[in-house]
């Protein structure tokens, strides 16, 4: 679907002769043989692989919240964005219903947003300290923020078969981004349980057992990158002070310093 212009959604990837991957083995297959990150991109945004959802993320684009009413709503696969070949890679869980869903870009039009953008800025990663819509002028500065499941799901809770079929977009990415990233910030329980058999797939060696998920807990991985966890920027962290902007400014301070950004 072309994008106008002046809409704010981001410039569309795909066209009509993307193919779209209908069920996993087209996920596996498509990102697999995907022969550019930009390719990989315009794929994984069209995709329609988990029926429920694709109904839920259409019907939140059609069945609008109030305040934005007068919006286009992008209601389609939010992919990765940032630099091609990044030192810092964060990793959230999905795209909010009326945030990325809404905007066509992760951490965008929402709360959360607020305050991984904001952070990202005071630590030099990021060009402005707000994100907005996808055509703010906002530019990530030797970073990339991608995420584990890419469509809108309902109570932000995907299912593990949800998860296990969108896989093979991350492990696809992470095949593109490892030969520069250096750290990983990973976002949440989910996104670090997500975050590992990607990472194995992608090729990177993988630690076995994989250490529990906690604030601060740090993986380093034979030949890097390293695997920063961190509380998840939700409102259930930061307005119940689990998650301080200080706690979150030290993860990415640590993340530079790893990254040789400091």
């Amino acid at each position: 679907m072309p994008i106008a212009p002046g809409s704010g959604l981001p410039t569309d990837r795909a066209s009509r002769s993307t193919p779209v991957a209908r069920d996993r083995a087209a996920v596996e297959r498509l990102a697999g043989n995907a022969p550019t990150l930009a390719h990989l991109d315009g794929r994984s945004s069209v995709c329609r692989a988990c029926p429920r959802l694709v109904t839920w993320r259409e019907q939140v684009a059609e069945h609008k919240r109030a305040s934005f009413a007068q919006e286009t709503y992008w209601g389609r696969p939010v992919t990765g964005w940032g630099v091609e070949k990044p030192k810092v890679v964060v990793v959230g869980l999905a795209p909010a219903a009326h945030g990325g869903n809404r905007t066509g870009r992760i951490f965008t039009g929402d709360r959360s947003g607020d305050w991984l953008i904001a952070s990202l800025h005071r630590n030099g990663l990021a060009s402005q300290p707000t994100s907005v819509h996808a055509r703010d002028g906002l530019e990530l500065v030797d970073t990339r923020i991608t995420l584990p499941v890419r469509c809108a799901p309902p109570a932000n809770k995907p299912t593990v078969a949800e998860r296990d079929t969108c896989s093979a977009w991350l492990a696809a990415e992470l095949r593109f981004l490892l030969p520069t990233a250096r750290a990983v910030v990973v976002l949440g329980g989910f996104g670090w349980t997500s975050l590992w058999p990607a990472l194995r797939a992608a090729g990177a060696a993988v630690p076995s057992p994989v250490p529990a998920f906690g604030h601060g807990v740090q993986v380093d991985l034979p030949g890097g990158p390293s695997v920063l966890g961190c509380y998840h920027v939700s409102q259930q962290n930061t307005f119940t002070g689990r998650l301080t902007e200080a706690m979150l400014d030290d993860v990415f301070t640590r993340a530079r310093r790893l990254a040789g950004l400091l």
